[in-house]
């Protein structure tokens, strides 16, 4: 666990792809309580650590979580990620080239809650929720295209359903269809970066998340840059 951004109010983690931000079936030690555990460290508290979970980002899943150190800022952060003034930005390893070099793409997707799956559709379905995010190629390598993401909508699965639909699914990411598995079980979605006007103070708060520092190819793709 890597903090990247901590005040009275708000605590950010890099999260690993290996982490769960909150508790599941699978029973293993969230970071909600891994990071409750270093608060409690490092303040040298005896009670009980308040931190209150604000959004999620799925396992295998890299990058910025951000958590509320207060009530206060808990029941404002909630409200500014519904209004979405919470801008967050992704990036994305992909071995097929996008349609185009940058673009807005919308869909609307079906969540399929047995199989933990989103389906995309061009047009409204039943039950189907708009899905809105622009893409960009921002490197390449040989073999792979690194996407930067604007996320306008927050559905389930979005970013990995929209560019699979699109014919380029992350690497790593079976369940959209992406070939193989990542050797760490991973994918190369990387929550890189979040902007918004801190709840309390009101400051403009800009946190960025370095990306995986033991995969070879997110340090070469961020190198070539």
């Amino acid at each position: 666990m890597t903090v990247i951004f901590e005040d009275n109010h708000l605590i950010a983690v890099n999260k690993s792809s290996s982490e769960i931000v909150q508790s599941d079936k699978t029973g293993d030690t969230p970071m909600s309580e891994t990071v409750k555990q270093w608060l409690k460290e490092k303040y040298d508290k005896p009670g009980n650590v308040y931190l209150g979970v604000t959004h999620r980002l799925d396992r295998p899943v890299s990058g910025i979580v951000l958590f509320a150190k207060t009530s206060k800022a808990l029941s404002r952060l909630n409200e500014m990620f519904r209004d979405g003034q919470i801008h967050k930005t992704y990036w994305a390893i992909v071995k097929n080239r996008p349609p185009q070099d940058a673009d807005e793409i919308t869909h609307y997707l079906v969540r399929n809650e047995k199989q933990n799956k989103s389906y995309a559709y061009d047009g409204e379905k039943a039950n189907s929720k708009k899905a809105i995010l622009s893409y960009q190629i921002i490197a390449q390598s040989e073999r792979y295209y690194l996407l930067e993401i604007d996320l306008k909508t927050g559905r389930h699965h979005q970013i990995r359903c929209q560019l699979a639909k699109i014919g380029c699914p992350i690497k790593g990411d079976l369940k959209y269809g992406f070939d193989r598995s990542n050797p760490d079980g991973g994918i190369s979605l990387h929550s890189r970066k979040v902007h918004f006007v801190h709840p309390v103070s009101k400051e403009e708060i800009e946190i960025i998340a370095p990306v995986p520092v033991n995969d070879k190819l997110w340090q070469q793709m961020v190198f070539d840059r």
